[in-house]
């Protein structure tokens, strides 16, 4: 079993619309049982909120249900629990590293690493209007996408 996390700032827009993304094709893949997803924010502004209702309508108009996801914060288990923790950009990568501890399971990585170029960030878009959401889903769309390419290939499985 492979366990994901997707981290953003404060879990209520990206981590937790990449969340929902990838679950949703996990199972239209037949891997949903084989990789868990989760999410989390390196701030704790809105832990114990729902996600964000822009976020929200955005995915479900796609199709992705973002109900019942709560906002947490990411602690030091998480990197003894999760394969791969996925940050939005790089200032969360950087700020995921800072908790790194020898010995712990996580690999780091960004969320759009899978795509081409690596590297890009995840734009926020809680300041802006509808067309950054859309834009995001189009973007975690098509990494989450290339995720599972790339775990079937190093996998073996077609």
């Amino acid at each position: 079993m492979i366990a994901i996390l997707f981290c953003c700032t404060g879990n209520i827009c990206r981590s937790p619309t990449a969340e929902a993304i990838l679950r949703a094709k996990l199972a239209a893949a037949g891997l949903a049982a084989e990789i868990t997803v989760d999410s989390a924010g390196t701030h704790g502004y809105h832990v114990g909120e729902a996600p964000d209702v822009r976020s929200t309508a955005a995915a479900l108009k796609r199709g992705y249900d973002l109900s019942g996801q709560i906002a947490r914060q990411v602690c030091r288990d998480d990197f003894k629990h999760f394969d791969l923790i996925l940050a939005a950009d790089v200032v969360h990568l950087v700020e995921l590293k800072t908790m790194v501890r020898p010995g712990d399971r996580a690999r780091l990585a960004l969320m759009l690493d899978s795509l081409d170029p690596p590297g890009q960030p995840v734009p926020d878009p809680y300041y802006g209007g509808p067309d950054g959401f859309e834009h995001v889903l189009d973007l975690l769309e098509a990494a989450c996408d290339a995720w599972i390419a790339r775990w079937r290939a190093e996998a073996g499985v077609r």
